[in-house]
């Protein structure tokens, strides 16, 4: 089975929660910022 990537996983939880899409846009924005300011590495 195919490992999950974090932000599909995000995004899975938060539309399984019924979160706007606003909140999902927002959700997904900052983790790929933050996955970006660490360099695509663990922090």
């Amino acid at each position: 089975m195919k490992e999950e990537k974090l932000v599909e996983r995000v995004r899975r939880i938060i539309h399984t929660k019924q979160y706007s899409i606003r909140t999902e846009k927002a959700y997904v924005y900052w983790i790929t910022y933050l996955i970006k300011f660490h360099g695509n590495r663990h922090p």
